[in-house]
């Protein structure tokens, strides 16, 4: 019978033991009879004398090897779970450090800290009423010095740095109070962010997700009470929806309001409601975009329903023209499920002609009634002089918006009209090209203001930055483009100027492009935009954008 390998046996008994050989295997036991087997390994390495008698480590089991990567799976979850305690126990300490801390007393009026030491300084009340009120633990319930002078019509600025204001004192930097709204991208909460309509693009905070994170964003729209009369408020809506979606900004709601008149202001209300779940509420924007105001008609519109908030109305920030009057963040009790709703300070930036402009201007930058735009196109010029460029259109002419702004008409129609949205503080003057630079240095702080007096003409840098525009038409029947000034206004430019009963013409091949050069102080900016649609004649114009279903799915509505 020919000899069988040792896998061929079906079982051998315990106290079997092994002896290698080079070439062959003995197997034996304690009896004489021994079986021999011929190696399956023609050639194998020589074998250490520890392994020839049995006492070498013998391979691991399949067992052994499961419970080997079962220990080393768990060891690698306690690592895991000890990483992710390190991680979260850091982002409380950041959260402790940035967030409102309730054991230092602030000013209800502006959020800065209490002091008695500096009565110039933010947040200063005399000792008598500190040490009164803290006696009978009401420091919630004190404004300081500044806060009175603000609700007095005082222009008391106090930020700095990049983004701040020249001219008074600097307590705090721009940097420093945009620091304080860190701490909001690891915290869970919902974000109210406002928007100045009349300062659209400088005001919309582009990158707020920086700020913000991921936390959901209400977009709510101020100072609709500014637009012109007969303005439609649908065709505003859906302009607003599409320029945010241009932005590439999700957003829940979009809400056009007036804290004055209370318009959509319930609606908001209703949305925080509906959205906060749980979540404190953070009002957010630019500075002076009136979010004190907009908190105040929040206040008192919820106060209807909401016992909260009716008490929160008697402490509630103060609101003023300053940029800059919230310094610090101001903690309002206003909903009956515990939530805290926020004012934050304003978020100061340097592209917006506050910036630039001495703080003693500052109220010239700022509307007060609803605007009236100012039209000009070659027949509503004065008398033509000997300086004054021959042609029938607004060719080799500039404007001067204030000591702000320059324009120069490179290319135009003649029937092209500039029509300019703003402050009425600012006037408009139009001069030839030729003689636009004499002008304004002969009149910068008379005739052109802001800037104004010899403090602000000496910190005057001048109109450094210059942009050249090409503005395509497309169609003659509708207004070509805005042309907004961040932080100031806009310039509404028709091609042909539309009047009762007569239709525009035909545009030929050269007549479908107008070029003007923008000059404005370093570093604020300018956009170029679809015209925002005010007025009756908005109505007639404005065309609404077919939209697909997916579109419609993901398109936020708005409310007014």
């Amino acid at each position: 019978m020919a000899l069988r390998t040792l896998s061929t046996f079906p079982s051998l008994p315990r106290r079997y033991t092994t002896r290698r050989e080079p070439n062959l295997t003995v197997i034996y036991r304690n009896s004489a009879t021994s079986i021999v087997c011929k190696s399956i390994a023609n050639s194998e390495p020589p074998v250490s004398l520890s392994e020839r008698d049995g006492f070498a480590a013998a391979a691991p089991t399949p067992g052994e090897r499961f419970l080997e990567h079962q220990r080393a799976h768990e060891a690698q979850k306690v690592v895991k779970k000890e990483l992710k305690k390190e991680k979260k126990k850091k982002k409380e300490e950041i959260i402790a450090r940035k967030v409102v801390d309730t054991s230092v007393s602030c000013c209800y009026g502006c959020g800065a800290p209490l002091q008695t030491s500096d009565v110039d300084s933010p947040g200063f009340v005399d000792l008598v009423t500190y040490e009164l009120k803290k006696k009978h633990h009401q420091l919630r319930t004190v404004i300081c010095g500044r806060c009175q002078l603000l609700s007095h019509g005082h222009m008391i600025t106090a930020v700095g740095g990049n983004g701040g204001y020249s001219g008074g004192k600097q307590f705090v930097s721009a940097d420093e109070l945009r620091e304080k709204l860190s701490h909001l991208r690891h915290e869970k909460a919902l974000i109210v962010k406002l928007v100045d309509i009349v300062d659209f693009n400088g005001s919309f905070l582009a990158r707020v997700r920086d700020l913000v994170g991921a936390n959901p964003i209400i977009l709510v729209i101020t100072k609709i009470d500014l637009l012109p009369k007969g303005t439609d408020m649908n065709c505003i809506g859906d302009w607003v929806v599409e320029v945010t979606m241009r932005k590439k900004l999700n957003v829940l709601s979009v809400h056009l309001t007036s804290s004055k008149s209370l318009d959509g202001v319930s609606g908001v209300a209703s949305e925080i409601q509906k959205e906060k779940k749980g979540r404190d509420v953070y009002i957010l924007g630019a500075a002076n975009v009136g979010k004190s105001a907009f908190i105040n008609a929040l206040l008192k519109t919820m106060a209807e329903r909401d016992p909260v908030a009716a008490a929160a109305q008697k402490y509630k920030p103060i609101q003023s023209a300053v940029p800059g009057t919230t310094l610090g963040p101001i903690q309002i009790n206003a909903f009956l499920g515990g939530e805290k709703l926020y004012d934050t300070p304003g978020v100061h930036l340097h592209h917006r002609q506050a910036a630039v402009v001495h703080s003693d201007d500052l109220p010239a930058l700022a509307p007060q009634n609803r605007l009236r735009g100012q039209s000009f196109d070659i027949s509503t010029l004065p008398t033509q002089s000997s300086s004054s460029p021959k042609g029938e259109s607004l060719n080799g002419y500039t404007f001067f918006w204030g000591g702000l702004v320059r324009i120069d008409i490179l290319k135009a129609l003649p029937e092209t009209c500039f029509t300019f949205y703003g402050p009425k503080a600012l006037d408009i003057h139009v001069v030839p090209t030729k003689t636009a630079t004499a002008f304004y240095e002969k009149e910068l702080g008379v005739l052109l203001t802001p800037p104004s007096g010899k403090d602000q003409m000496q910190e005057w840098k001048g109109l450094q930055s210059h942009r050249l525009l090409q503005i395509e038409i497309n169609d003659a029947k509708r207004p070509a483009s805005d042309v907004a000034i961040s932080g100031l206004g806009w310039i509404s430019i028709e091609p042909i100027r539309r009047t009762r009963g007569t239709e525009p013409r035909d545009l030929n091949e050269a007549e479908h492009e107008i070029r003007i050069c923008v000059s404005v102080p370093k570093p604020v900016e300018v956009f170029l935009r679809p015209t925002l649609p005010i007025g009756t004649s908005g109505t007639e114009w404005y065309q609404y954008r077919e939209l697909t279903d997916k579109e419609e799915e993901v398109r936020p509505k708005w409310f007014f």
